[in-house]
């Protein structure tokens, strides 16, 4: 099936984040009719963490069976396990605490004092994953482009050998994190994007623009059947008007 790119502009952040919720446990109950297992990889961020919470806000949420569905993330900060800045923490606290998922499907990234090194747990998490492919990866975007913790202009960016690297010199605090590649990211099913905010327009308008990927890391994302763009007005005010075509960019229903 071919790669589509697509955008669907909501009027504002609250509206964004509830539409793709629907959606969500919509496109989770359609892949369990046909699969025994759904793989969702979860990102962090103000915008990502609202969407988990409206999720755990509807009451469709209990059409799911969670006990077939595994969470992963997209990254992490490397913060101690249980601190307020981990993304695993925010999760939990915004749907994860709220449904019957069975711990051993929840996959959070290493904490300090648990391997060797940052490296050592980058591996480990990397040995879990093993050859697994998301059906759902959610991405937020940061206003530099950058996407998980991909970094513009640094190495983690090209790296196509490995599938979780050791981000040691994050331009945001804290410094030391750990991410999921590229390769990885684009092996999956449906890459769902979810931007909010004017600070966004920037980076929403170069991804659109096919910008160099090693500057514009989120440039370089494209699921294996769908990109979707879930942005709001603020974040696609700055974006050219053909650059939303929708010749182009097809607002289907269909995810």
């Amino acid at each position: 099936m071919t790669n589509d790119r697509r955008v669907l502009v909501h009027p504002d952040a609250a509206s964004l984040a509830a539409s793709v919720a629907a959606r969500f446990v919509t496109k989770v109950i359609d892949l369990l009719d046909e699969s025994e297992t759904v793989n969702v990889c979860l990102t962090g961020g103000s915008t990502g963490i609202a969407v988990l919470a409206a999720i755990a806000a509807t009451p469709a949420r209990d059409s799911v069976d969670w006990s077939r569905v595994e969470f992963w993330w997209g990254d992490e900060r490397y913060v101690p396990r249980g601190d307020a800045d981990r993304n695993d923490r925010q999760a939990r606290e915004a749907l994860l605490d709220h449904i019957p998922v069975p711990a051993e499907n929840v996959h959070p990234f290493p904490a300090p004092g648990e391997h060797a090194s940052i490296d050592a747990a980058a591996d480990a998490y990397a040995a879990e994953l093993g050859d697994t492919v998301f059906d759902i990866t959610f991405l937020g975007v940061g206003p530099d482009g950058h996407v998980a913790s991909l970094f513009p202009d640094h190495p983690t960016v090209g790296e196509t050998e490995r599938t979780v690297v050791a981000e040691t010199n994050s331009p945001k605090p804290p410094p030391e994190r750990l991410s999921l590649t590229l390769p990885v990211l684009n092996a999956s099913e449906r890459v769902w994007l979810v931007l909010a905010g004017s600070d966004k327009a920037g980076a929403l308008g170069l991804a659109l623009a096919d910008a160099n990927v090693a500057s514009v890391p989120v440039a370089g994302v494209k699921g294996r059947k769908r990109t979707v763009f879930f942005v709001d007005q603020d974040a696609a005010a700055e974006v050219p008007e053909s650059l939303l075509d929708r010749s182009k960019y097809w607002t289907s229903e269909d995810e």
